[in-house]
């Protein structure tokens, strides 16, 4: 193994800066016109990113920005684990918890079902299912992660990226309205607000557009939800495995699942001092970015345009699925 010199770290890493800075720069416009602007960050740093689609193919760029939709992208969502304990989570009781469980799941299902419906191929179902289910654009980078890759791999990432993320944002505004009309209380509207929006940042904004005790309530639900991410990860790569070798024995969970339990784990435990935390969380939003901004650049227009209606129907399906199902446990009293 050849020592870590400096000319060995510059030949190993500097080809990496150009495609880096390229991503880190559209993601700082992204942030700064989503800051001004009031509007979803990573739909922005997708946008603006696809108009530099035309530096995909500069061998200046590639490797960085690679390293950037990839590394920089599973760093992030081990970092999401300094935002998640188990305390806000066990008290929120054993019904609710276990009806949040079942809609992931039911959403999850609906996703494989739409697939059947829509004649699209299992991975597809399995990332909008996913991302609807859990946590939107974080959750669909999760799952593309952990799934075999294809040709269309990217593509249907960066489309469910910005369906959940445009559907979050009209939920945003909608949601509040609709569960006022219900006459709902205001643990019912945080449960729901929490359960059916997919971004964490459209939840916070919604939940707290109605009340600080409906956003109090909805940013726990919806951490509850994150708080799954690395369990259906988990049930996915061991799926997955068992697929393909008949059983589960050599199975090696992706480092970065093990690292996001990890660190969920100690901050639940309190070992996480708070101003560590917060940079982590900090961090895990810029990684995030930055690697949507990446994934922009490296996606072509022209093959988005080529998405048909199916795909769009299918994560509307999921997302109104979801909705029904939840308001129908509030209605029933299992949740709120």
């Amino acid at each position: 193994m050849s020592a870590l010199t400096p000319s060995v770290l510059k030949d190993r890493y500097w080809p990496l800066f150009p495609g880096i800075l390229l991503a880190l720069v559209v993601a700082a416009a992204a942030r700064f016109v989503a800051d001004h602007y009031n509007a979803p960050v990573m739909l922005f740093a997708l946008l603006i990113g696809m108009a530099f689609n035309f530096l995909a193919t500069d061998d200046r760029f590639k490797s960085g920005l690679e390293f950037s939709s990839k590394t920089l992208l599973r760093a992030g969502i081990v970092l999401l684990g300094a935002r998640i304990t188990t305390g806000d989570i066990a008290s929120l009781g054993i019904s609710t918890f276990a009806t949040v469980i079942g809609l992931i799941g039911l959403t999850i299902a609906t996703g494989f079902v739409c697939g059947r419906l829509y004649n699209k191929q299992w991975r597809f179902s399995l990332l909008t299912g996913g991302s609807v289910a859990i946590c939107g654009a974080s959750a669909a980078l999760a799952i593309a992660s952990v799934i075999p890759h294809n040709e269309k791999t990217e593509r249907n990432l960066l489309f469910t990226v910005v369906s959940v993320t445009t559907l979050s944002t009209i939920a945003m505004i909608l949601y509040p309205i609709l569960f006022t009309l219900l006459g709902l209380t205001e643990n019912q509207s945080g449960f729901l607000v929490g359960a059916t929006i997919h971004d964490v940042a459209q939840v916070v904004g919604a939940g707290y557009s109605i009340s600080t005790e409906v956003g109090d309530v909805a940013t726990i639900i919806k951490l509850l939800r994150v708080t799954m991410l690395p369990v259906v990860l988990v049930i996915i790569v061991l799926a997955l495995a068992g697929q393909r070798s008949g059983d589960t024995k050599s199975v090696r969970l992706p480092a970065f699942v093990i690292g996001f339990a990890v660190l969920t784990g100690i901050n639940s435990l309190g070992l996480l001092p708070t101003v560590v935390a917060g940079v982590a969380v900090d961090l895990s939003g810029w990684f995030l970015v930055i690697a949507i901004s990446a994934l922009g650049v490296r996606t072509n227009m022209k093959d988005m345009l080529q998405l048909g209606w199916r795909h769009v129907a299918m994560v509307v399906t999921e997302t109104l699925v979801l909705l029904t199902l939840a308001i129908a446990a509030v209605e029933i009293g299992l949740a709120g």
